[in-house]
C-alpha cells in the first residue's frame, strides 16, 4: 500500500515538474499568435520577435516595437527584452526597453524603474500591467518640466480575446513651462469591452478627472472640476442592432474666483445595423491602412483605393437603408449670462428591399430637427460672438424671444426649415 502511494506521489511530482515546460511551450505559441494578430489588425504598431529562447522554468525574449506616425510616415523603433517565468498554470513576462527606461544621460526614475508585465494563463486569459513610479523631468533648454505622482495602467483580456477590461489610475500630473502650466488631479479610467460581430464591440466605460487647471503666464487660471465622460454601447434586437451613447459633463468651471456649472453634452447613436456598421468600420480601416502604407502611386494601389471606396459607399447605403438615428439629445452649458440649451437629431427610415433598390441618394429620406436657445446678453457681452451670430440673426435663422435668441429647425424632403426660413439642400450622395 505504501509503495502504491509512493509511486502515485512520484507520478504527481513528475507531472508537476513537467508542467512548467508545457506552460512555457504554450506561452511561446500564445506570444507568436498574439503578435501576428496585432500586426495584421492595424498598420500603426508592428511587433517583431528577434529571439525566443525557451527553457524549463523560464525563457528569454528579445524583440522590437515600431510605431508609425500616420502624418509623416516615419517609424520609431524601440528594442525590448523580457524575462519569462513559467509556473504551473501560466507565465509572467517582465518587459523592459533594451536601452533602459530613461533617455541616454538622463535619470528619469531615480528611486525605481517602471514595470511592464504580461501575465498569461493556459486557458487563454492575459493581463498586461504597467506600473510607473513618481518622476520629475526638466528640459534645461526650454524650461519645460513634467512631474507625475506615478500611476497604474492595466488591461485584462479573456475568453479568447473577445472580452477585455481596462483600468488607468493616475493621481497627479503637472506640465510646466514658461508660457503655460497644466495640472491634472485624480485621473481614472475604466472600460469593459465585449466583441459582438466583425469590427463591432459593445461595453461601457467611464473617465473621471477631479480637476484640470490651466494657468497661462501672468494670467489667471481656469479650472475645470468634476470632469466625467460616460459611454455605453449595447446590442439590441437580438444582436442585430446597436445603440451607443456618450455623455460629457463638467461640474464646475472656475475663472477669476467665479464658478459656474454644470456643463453637459450627450451624443447618441440608435438603431445601427451591426453588419452594415461593421462593414463601414472595416472599409474605413482599410482606407486608412492604404493611406499609411502607400509607397508610390501605382496602378495597383489606385485599384485598392477605389475598391475600398466602393466598399465604404456600399456600407453607407446599407447603413442608411437599414434605418438609424444620430444626434445630441442634450446640450446644457452654464455661463455667467445664463444657460445655453439645445438638442439635435437626424434619422433615416428603414427601407424595404424595393425601396432600397430604387434608392439613389442617402440624404433624400433623411429627416431631423434641431433647437438652440442662448441668452441675448451672452451675444451682447462678447463682440466676437456677436459678429458670428449677426448674419444668422439678419437671415432669420436666429430670432429673439424675450431675452433669448432661439433657433428652431426641421429637415424633411431635402429642405431645412429654420424659424420659417426654408433652405433647399443638395443630395449628399
Amino acid at each position: 500500500m505504501n509503495a502504491k502511494w509512493m509511486i502515485a506521489g512520484a507520478g504527481v511530482l513528475v507531472v508537476a515538474g513537467g508542467l512548467p515546460w508545457v506552460v512555457g511551450y504554450v506561452t511561446e505559441q500564445q506570444w507568436q499568435q498574439a503578435t501576428a494578430e496585432a500586426n495584421s489588425a492595424q498598420p500603426f504598431l508592428k511587433l517583431e520577435t528577434e529571439a525566443y529562447r525557451r527553457g524549463l522554468l523560464g525563457s528569454e525574449l528579445r524583440g522590437s516595437v515600431s510605431l508609425l506616425n500616420p502624418e509623416t510616415g516615419e517609424s520609431n523603433r524601440v528594442a525590448f527584452r523580457a524575462d519569462v517565468t513559467h509556473g504551473v498554470t501560466g507565465s509572467l513576462m517582465d518587459f523592459e526597453p533594451a536601452d533602459g527606461w530613461s533617455a541616454p544621460g538622463m535619470d528619469w526614475f531615480p528611486e525605481e524603474n517602471p514595470r511592464l508585465t504580461l501575465e498569461t494563463r493556459l486557458w487563454g486569459t492575459a493581463t498586461l500591467e504597467l506600473e510607473v513610479p513618481g518622476m520629475s523631468v526638466t528640459d534645461a533648454a526650454t524650461g519645460e518640466s513634467l512631474a507625475t505622482s506615478g500611476g497604474l495602467a492595466r488591461i485584462e483580456i479573456s475568453d479568447a480575446g473577445t472580452q477585455a477590461e481596462a483600468l488607468v489610475v493616475w493621481p497627479a500630473l503637472i506640465l510646466s513651462g514658461p508660457e503655460l502650466d497644466v495640472r491634472v488631479s485624480d485621473f481614472r479610467m475604466e472600460q469593459t469591452m465585449n466583441h459582438l460581430s466583425g469590427e463591432v464591440w459593445t461595453g461601457s466605460g467611464e473617465v473621471v478627472v477631479e480637476s484640470v487647471s490651466v494657468t497661462p503666464d501672468q494670467e489667471q487660471s481656469v479650472t475645470l472640476s468634476g470632469i466625467s465622460v460616460q459611454s455605453s454601447s449595447e446590442a439590441v434586437s437580438e444582436g442585430e442592432r446597436l445603440d451607443s451613447r456618450v455623455a460629457f459633463e463638467v461640474a464646475d468651471i472656475t475663472f477669476s474666483d467665479d464658478a459656474y456649472g454644470p456643463q453637459r453634452l450627450v451624443f447618441a447613436l440608435e438603431g445601427l445595423e451591426v453588419a452594415a456598421w461593421s462593414a463601414l468600420t472595416e472599409s474605413l480601416s482599410a482606407m486608412q491602412a492604404l493611406a499609411v502604407t502607400q509607397a508610390s502611386g501605382g496602378e495597383e494601389q489606385f485599384e485598392q483605393q477605389m475598391a475600398a471606396m466602393g466598399q465604404m459607399n456600399t456600407a453607407v447605403r446599407n447603413l442608411a437603408a437599414s434605418g438609424f438615428s444620430v444626434g445630441f439629445p442634450e446640450l446644457y452649458i452654464t455661463t455667467p449670462e445664463g444657460t445655453v440649451t439645445g438638442s439635435a437629431q437626424i434619422s433615416h427610415p428603414e427601407l424595404t428591399a424595393d425601396q432600397k433598390a430604387e434608392m439613389l441618394m442617402v440624404m433624400q429620406r433623411l429627416a431631423g430637427e434641431m433647437n438652440l436657445s442662448l441668452p441675448l446678453a451672452l451675444a451682447e457681452k462678447y463682440p466676437e460672438l456677436q459678429l458670428q451670430l449677426a448674419p444668422l440673426i439678419k437671415q432669420g435663422l436666429l430670432v429673439q424671444e424675450g431675452d433669448r435668441l432661439v433657433l428652431d429647425a426641421q429637415m424633411k424632403d431635402l429642405v431645412v426649415d429654420v424659424n420659417g426660413v426654408e433652405i433647399p439642400l443638395p443630395p449628399l450622395l
